[in-house]
């Protein structure tokens, strides 16, 4: 066998042990989780991808129970956060106490909050204030802490999903642009049809109770990240999507119509990078070791919707952030002469 093709064959078994890795995480989560395919796979794309999901739902349709099992099927520390009007950002990242030892000496000493965990669940993020909200930046980013001039690192991997209510709720609080960014995907979980609902209530009013087991671990999950930085881009398809994110500016050569009409303020680069690490792992997931333009348009709507301002007129005609994304991908051509 040629150097070549042991290369070629050496790659196609990490393929596919990665997607047989996958669906068994996809198994159990599918043993508590009815439908909602396209939101696991966003969630798990983020957590490969080391990106946080933010998830947007009327309340009752699962979107805690879908982290907490996708907490029970990695093998890693899990914390819940109930995020509420008054928290303080002290009650999510620690404090600083006074300890007494055995010679009656007094000395501060930090006690770490929940997030110091692998897994964090900011439940109903939109329901705490800017103040609060804004304890999540530095760790999301840069995965520290930083409390009295004191950095504390985060234990890898470190990852976010948060829930939130449709803003029109009452008793919300709009989550500031900068913490926006940091999340890879927005998801919006959508009420289940007729049969998953038939299905959901089998799962959940009978005394047998389905059992998650774990399944991946955190070694496993920093090795499956190193593999997605592997997928090679074409710089045909690097390039299609940095023109995708062209088009939600007004002032580029790219800017649409549409886009002039209903925007105010376009993605950040954050919205491209997103772009490609979910077109790797959507190609990783087909079972392919190359991004095209296609896992670019899949990923396009989730990597976008939630960095997108719309302006007075767009807000005023109850434009969506999808519809405008949708209109781009349509317009936009895959290779520019």
């Amino acid at each position: 066998m040629t150097e070549e093709a042991e290369a070629k064959s050496g790659v196609e078994s990490k393929v596919k042990k990665f997607v047989s890795e996958i669906g068994q995480l996809r198994d159990e989560v599918g043993k508590v989780i009815v439908g909602q395919a396209e939101i696991v796979e966003g969630v798990i794309t983020c957590l490969l991808a080391n990106g946080h999901a933010l998830l947007e739902g009327v309340p009752g349709l699962g979107k805690t129970m879908l982290v907490r099992t996708l907490a029970e099927a990695v093998h890693l520390k899990f914390s819940r956060i109930q995020f509420t009007p008054d928290l303080m950002p002290a009650d999510i990242l620690g404090t600083n106490m006074i300890q007494e030892d055995e010679g009656g000496v007094k000395r501060y000493e930090f006690q770490q909050g929940p997030i110091f965990c692998n897994i964090l669940l900011a439940d109903e993020i939109n329901r705490a204030t800017p103040k609060t909200q804004s304890a999540l930046l530095e760790a999301m980013q840069e995965k520290s802490v930083t409390v009295a001039k004191e950095t504390f690192h985060l234990p890898p991997p470190f990852f976010v999903m948060a829930t939130q209510n449709p803003l029109e709720m009452e008793g919300t609080y709009p989550l500031p642009e900068a913490q926006l960014d940091r999340f890879m995907f927005k998801l919006v979980v959508t009420f289940p049809s007729r049969g998953e609902m038939h299905d959901i209530l089998d799962r959940t009013t009978r005394s047998e109770q389905p059992q998650v087991e774990s399944v991946i671990n955190g070694p496993k999950i920093l090795e499956l990240r190193e593999l997605v930085r592997q997928v090679p881009v074409a710089q045909p398809v690097q390039d299609y999507a940095i023109r995708v994110l062209q088009a939600t500016h007004l002032d580029t050569e790219e800017a649409l119509p549409v886009t002039k009409k209903y925007l105010r303020f376009g993605s950040s680069p954050r919205g491209a990078q997103s772009m490609l690490m979910g077109a790797k792992i959507k190609a990783l997931l087909d079972g392919r070791f190359s991004a095209s333009c296609e896992d670019i348009r899949a990923v396009a709507p989730a990597c976008l919707r939630h960095r997108l301002i719309l302006n007075f007129e767009g807000e005023a005609e109850g434009v969506s952030t999808d519809d405008i994304i949708g209109e781009i991908l349509n317009l936009v051509p895959e290779h520019k002469e």
